[in-house]
């Protein structure tokens, strides 16, 4: 973090002589868009970071008319960060909030609609929501004869049979240079060749922060992915789908709450009740979430069987066919280091601040700021929700229970499915309108605009 507040931020820029300020934000198709400052004198800083500036807001979101079009970008302090790309001339970037004519947030931009939820879960429920996203992408590059792998066998190769993990190591390391808390990258399943080209399969994974944290630090990831395969020469895709048969691209997002800067996940090895009954959340609203998530026609060829992708609305530990996944959670106190290490003198230890549960179905052609927002709304709707401990019974799949597998098709058959296309997603929204439109969090006119952009898809 470069500064917290205004004065920290003009002082790191004359002390660094910084001559370019970026100002980001994003619009309705979710990318990173970019305004130019070449700073004159520390006046012109200082106007720049608290006047804001005006952009063209028809541009941006479909739903704004042109003859009131107007919207202010005003920086976020504390969102700054160093250029990782600019070495040569030194450049700062800053995410920026839209504002209206009459000075208050614009309550229909993804990032706001954001914020919107994660207030209104905390006022709600006592907690605080972190998260954390799983980039999964391909790289799509002219086709390589040496160290070639099996169809479908590539997680977690190394070089030079994983040929794209220098990319993926710098693309770490610019993102974390731009402020972004990454916890590690490896290549994936992933991978085929077709029509001369490699398409090779790899992931970044960050580590749990505040839920709009975690959603501004994809999306710079993103923006830095993009610009690095443009420096490399190659293609970089998150598409969720690139051919049938194949592995798709998920964007998983775990999730974790806190009181007090404590974790709340687990209690005596054991899920809590607020663990179950955020769980129970996201399965009471499984059908509508996807309208938010998986936003394109294409992620619904990623959510079919045998493809480590979930179809129906359940959850389970361990289990990749499930809509909602409890990843390993270190919940015993064996030191298993010094097992492995027996010049390691043995104590008890404590990681239960690392468990999380993990959301399955949602992928990158979501907007990040929505697809965290809605899953914001899903748990504090479980944590409210008359009931929630008995959906959570109810949607529970048995540890290693495969439930694509032909002997459990009577667990499969008793499970509601995920919708079929993008128009089922969307009159499953329109039935959940009322939960989303609570404490104000989606307008109506946001719901109304997904539905029909949802429905216009083919």
């Amino acid at each position: 973090m470069i500064a917290k507040t205004r004065a920290e931020l003009i002082k790191y820029c004359l002390d660094q002589k910084v001559e370019v300020l970026n100002f980001h934000y994003c619009g309705w198709d979710g990318r990173l868009k970019t305004l130019n400052f070449v700073i004159r004198d520390k006046e012109h800083l200082e106007n720049l970071l608290e006047a804001g500036e005006r952009v063209d807001g028809s541009s941006l979101f479909p739903f704004i008319e042109a003859g009131k079009s107007d919207l202010y970008v005003i920086p976020r302090y504390s969102t700054a960060f160093r250029n990782p790309f600019e070495d040569e001339v030194p450049t700062v970037d800053v995410l920026c909030e839209f504002f209206t004519r009459d000075a208050v947030p614009f309550e229909n931009a993804p990032r706001y609609i954001l914020h919107k939820a994660s207030e209104a879960f905390k006022k709600a429920t006592g907690l605080e929501m972190q998260a954390m996203g799983e980039l999964e992408y391909y790289i799509v590059a002219p086709e390589e004869e040496l160290y070639r792998i099996a169809d479908q066998k590539g997680y977690h190769e190394s070089a030079p049979f994983c040929k794209y993990a220098d990319f993926r190591v710098e693309a770490m390391r610019l993102i974390t240079k731009a402020g972004c808390h990454v916890k590690y990258g490896h290549s994936e399943v992933g991978n085929f060749t077709e029509k001369g080209k490699i398409y090779e399969q790899n992931e970044i994974e960050f580590t749990p922060v505040d839920i709009e944290q975690a959603a501004d630090e994809l999306v710079i990831a993103k923006w830095i992915m993009w610009q690095l395969a443009y420096q490399y020469g190659v293609d970089l895709t998150f598409a969720p789908k690139i051919t049938d048969g194949k592995a798709g691209s998920g964007l998983h997002v775990h999730m974790k709450f806190t009181r007090d800067g404590k974790p709340v996940m687990t209690e005596k090895g054991e899920l809590t009740e607020v663990s179950r009954k955020a769980i129970a959340g996201l399965m009471d609203l499984g059908t509508s979430l996807p309208a938010f998530g998986n936003p394109s026609p294409v992620s619904f060829r990623r959510l079919v069987p045998h493809q480590e992708a979930p179809t129906s609305l359940c959850w389970s530990f361990s289990n990749r066919s499930a809509l909602v996944r409890v990843p390993l959670g270190w919940v015993t106190d064996t030191d298993m280091a010094a097992i492995a290490n027996p010049l390691e003198k043995a104590h008890s230890c404590d990681f239960s601040f690392k468990q999380t549960f993990e959301w399955r179905a949602s992928d990158g052609t979501a907007d990040l700021y929505l697809l965290m927002a809605s899953l914001c709304v899903a748990a504090r709707h479980g944590l409210e929700m008359d009931g929630a401990l008995a959906i959570a019974d109810k949607t529970y799949v048995g540890l290693g229970v495969n439930i694509h597998d032909s002997a459990n098709k009577a667990v499969q058959e008793a499970l509601e499915q995920l919708p079929p296309d993008c128009a089922g997603s969307a009159d499953e929204l329109d039935g959940d309108r009322a939960v989303y439109n609570a404490y104000n969090v989606f307008s109506d006119d946001v719901i109304d605009y997904q539905i029909s952009f949802l429905k216009s898809l083919k």
